[in-house]
């Protein structure tokens, strides 16, 4: 199974980028997970499953990749749309909408 390359998506909860700038080699599921019977914990005999790389550079993770001879599947990250927003044009005399207060 090939691992896979991303960049982090930005948080719902936050309107900040913080961690949004790296690649992110991340290696999948190898093994089947099985639960515990006494515990009820999840394990699995896998354990690249929770490695997480982290790169400044998608050169140097594909770098870091071919070096180690890793499988990997890259995805390019959506653009981002960006319409900015003013507070005064909610006052402005000319509004479409309806101000509703």
């Amino acid at each position: 199974m090939p691992a896979r390359l991303y960049k982090q998506s930005k948080s719902a909860g936050q309107s900040g980028l913080a961690g949004t700038r790296r690649w992110v080699l991340e290696y999948g599921q190898g093994a089947p997970r099985r639960q515990d019977s006494l515990m009820g914990w999840t394990g699995s005999t896998d354990a690249r499953s929770q490695i997480k790389l982290a790169f400044d550079t998608l050169d140097e993770a594909l770098a870091y990749a071919r070096r180690e001879q890793i499988a990997v599947e890259v995805e390019k990250p959506a653009e981002r749309l960006r319409r900015p927003k003013v507070y005064a044009d909610n006052f402005k005399s000319d509004r479409i909408q309806n101000w509703t207060h």
